[in-house]
């Protein structure tokens, strides 16, 4: 019960330390009367960081004792299988390769003032996002709302401080979304948060300096899987008149980056690869709940007709050579989608694996074709916005090109 206090108040403190300067300011003038004007103290300064690094410390404590918790569960449904084994020492090593980029961006992700950490959006103890603000918000900006991957197991809002940082510079708001992983929840709680998020940034981003009105929603690997399901089964619900927090219309555009969209195709490649099967179906609650759970199967549904009209633009993204999820399944979505008479289009990219998009490319620095795209769309009616894009330098190398090509030959995804 003292737990649970304790998560309580720090739920409480983190929601009031997110809350917009001008309306707790609002709201201190309405409580007490004018007073002469002081200046703060060293005392009561020193008080305020220690009291905002306790915070810290605490909501780190209690994220460590979950995720140790959460592991020897999710140990006992792994068992000693050599596959995952395998490749969990796999991606240990293919960490410290790119340890000197991800130190780099872990540094901005803690330090910079431009990034608001686990900002409160619901209840349940991953309900948090981490914002990514432009440095200059003389105008409401475009804003990205992105779910990042983690094989439905393993994901976490900071694996998009990345493109959070990149999208940030050109002037683009970023919100990475946190959800339950499994064991901590399944697929209907991973989309249940997913949708509560996106609500909450169709609903407050314009006290961030957000416009309300140019909201993007992007997935990555298991987060494109998640966030699809979250934007269709949103549009069934409007279209049948149930009451709904954000509307699937509010959307200007879906982004999927190495997604999966159709589950049942996907078991066995999924059990070849270390995902056994029985685990899969856990996650997803069940053989019976894959067509439930699966986009491309949702769209063909005729009870969902009606949901079609109000879909934004889809693009997905896709490397040729992804052993992860391979690029036919969205290739197989696009044309789905196509034939029902949605806006959908599919961008391949020869030879690039699951990481290579999202990673390897993006802390190689220079050109990056899937950044552009994005970005360039964006910005498509922003004049200004396009001519401060082609001034910009190019992004910086982050990693030496040796250790990249390493990472890349011994990537486990």
């Amino acid at each position: 019960m003292a737990m649970e206090n304790e998560g309580d108040n720090e739920q409480l403190l983190s929601r009031a330390s997110t809350l917009p300067s001008n309306l707790l300011t609002n709201n201190y003038k309405r409580r007490r009367k004018p007073l002469n004007k002081t200046k703060s103290t060293p005392a009561t300064a020193g008080l305020c960081r220690q009291g905002s690094f306790s915070r810290e410390i605490g909501h780190a404590a209690a994220e460590t004792y979950l995720i140790t918790r959460l592991s020897f569960k999710l140990l006992s449904y792994l068992g000693l299988g050599y596959r995952w084994i395998t490749r969990l020492l796999g991606l240990a090593l293919y960490a410290m390769l790119l340890m000197p980029g991800f130190l780099q961006v872990a540094y901005y992700y803690f330090f910079s003032p431009l990034v608001r950490r686990s900002v409160v959006y619901g209840d349940q103890p991953r309900n948090r996002l981490d914002l990514y603000l432009p440095e200059n918000i003389n105008s409401p900006k475009p804003v990205v709302a992105f779910v990042t991957g983690g094989a439905w197991i393993i994901g976490y809002k900071a694996w998009g401080s990345l493109l959070g940082k990149q999208l940030s510079e050109h002037d683009i708001i970023v919100a990475c979304i946190d959800y339950r992983n499994f064991p901590q929840g399944t697929i209907g709680d991973m989309v249940e948060d997913v949708s509560q998020g996106i609500s909450f940034v169709c609903s407050t981003i314009a006290d961030y300096g957000g416009d309300p009105n140019r909201i993007y929603l992007m997935g990555q690997s298991a987060g494109a899987h998640i966030s699809s399901c979250a934007l269709m089964k949103q549009a069934i619900k409007e279209s049948r008149g149930e009451s709904v927090s954000w509307s699937a219309s509010q959307i200007k555009a879906y982004f999927g980056l190495s997604g999966g969209y159709n589950l049942p195709n996907l078991v066995d490649h999924f059990n070849n690869r270390g995902l056994y099967r029985s685990i899969f179906l856990s996650i997803m609650e069940g053989e019976e709940s894959l067509r439930n759970f699966s986009p491309e199967m949702m769209v063909q549904d005729q009870s969902s007709k009606a949901a079609i009209r109000l879909l934004p633009h889809v693009i997905l993204f896709h490397g040729t050579s992804d052993s992860s999820i391979p690029s036919d399944s969205s290739k197989t979505f696009v044309d789905t989608l196509c034939g029902v008479g949605a806006q959908a289009e599919l961008i391949l990219y020869d030879g690039k694996t699951h990481t290579d998009l999202f990673l390897q490319d993006p802390l190689r620095g220079g050109k990056d074709d899937l950044f552009d795209h994005i970005v360039a769309y964006i910005h498509a009616n922003d004049k200004d916005a396009l001519a401060k894009d082609a001034m910009a330098p190019p992004r910086r190398r982050l990693v030496p090109e040796i250790l990249l090509k390493l990472a890349r030959r011994i990537s486990p995804f």
